[in-house]
């Protein structure tokens, strides 16, 4: 057991090697204990979160994401690894804010004849009103709990509508107090206005930019976690069309494509957050 920790062969000084051994294992835990506090609620103890708003964490993120097919070349999860990825980074960026579970579960489309990507396995659907309560219960719950700021992030176009919905709802209710819900649909918006235009000063088409799996999505999924995309697929003898669930053409995507639409969705969604806290 000690080789295994301390990588020294058994020819080495057995009271050198115990030595070595407990300098690795009183380090490991310090080494843990010195990481920067997550902005995931996921991560922290139900006393740490407690901490971290009477600290001034009082703005927290739902992000929405959706369980669909993006095309062979794409995996099912897209959209929920894409926003808990910028989600973290947004958090980051605004320095008060917590990140919530990703709302993995969201309309898609209907089962009976199936419609849009639920032609596709892999894809999960739920009503309009499901989603809506689920939408309205998390922040509810995260009202609860004392932020006072309520931000929908959704990173798909189909239920922006009813970010906005559910988030006027809780405001009417809400108006007496503090506490207010933001839909943030500058987030979407810039994926799908912005990033598109700085791909367009770049040179490419909008037939190959997209709207769905093509392009600017397939650029951006490259730039945050690459394990999600199969880059062997995006080779010239790979040709995808709308039977593939593919509208663009992801050939020539690539991390630094995508980091440019990263930094755009990134800085664009916390001046919006910032100016609607502002206003509240």
């Amino acid at each position: 057991m000690i080789e295994r920790l301390t990588g020294m062969p058994r020819g080495v000084n057995a009271g050198l090697r115990l030595f070595f051994s407990l300098m690795i294992l009183s380090f490991t835990p310090f080494a843990h204990s010195q990481e920067r506090p997550s902005v995931f609620l996921d991560d922290l103890t139900w006393t740490e979160l407690r901490d971290e708003i009477a600290a001034g964490k009082t703005t927290v993120i739902i992000p929405i994401g959706g369980t669909e097919q993006s095309g062979p070349a794409m995996a099912l999860g897209k959209h929920n690894r894409r926003v808990k990825l910028l989600s973290e980074r947004i958090a980051a960026s605004l320095g008060n804010a917590i990140v919530a579970p990703v709302i993995a579960y969201v309309p898609e489309g209907s089962l009976s004849p199936p419609s849009g990507h639920m032609r596709f396995p892999g894809t999960i659907s739920v009503p309009d009103a499901a989603f809506d309560q689920i939408l309205e219960y998390a922040a509810r719950s995260l009202k609860l709990h004392g932020f006072t700021d309520i931000v929908f992030l959704g990173d798909h176009g189909g239920y922006q509508a009813n970010e906005r919905n559910v988030a006027s709802k809780l405001n009417r209710e809400w108006a007496a107090s503090k506490v207010r819900a933001h839909a943030i649909t500058q987030y979407y918006d810039a994926t799908q206005v912005e990033f598109v235009q700085i791909l367009k000063s770049q040179g490419f088409s909008p037939a190959e930019i997209g709207s769905h799996a093509g392009l600017n999505d397939t650029s951006l999924m490259l730039a945050l976690d690459p394990k999600l995309v199969r880059e062997d697929r995006l080779s010239a003898g790979f040709k995808f069309g709308s039977a593939d669930g593919v509208y663009g053409d992801p050939t020539r995507s690539s991390a630094i494509l995508g980091m440019l639409g990263v930094d755009a969705i990134v800085s664009q969604t916390v001046a919006a957050i910032k100016t609607a806290v502002a206003q509240r």
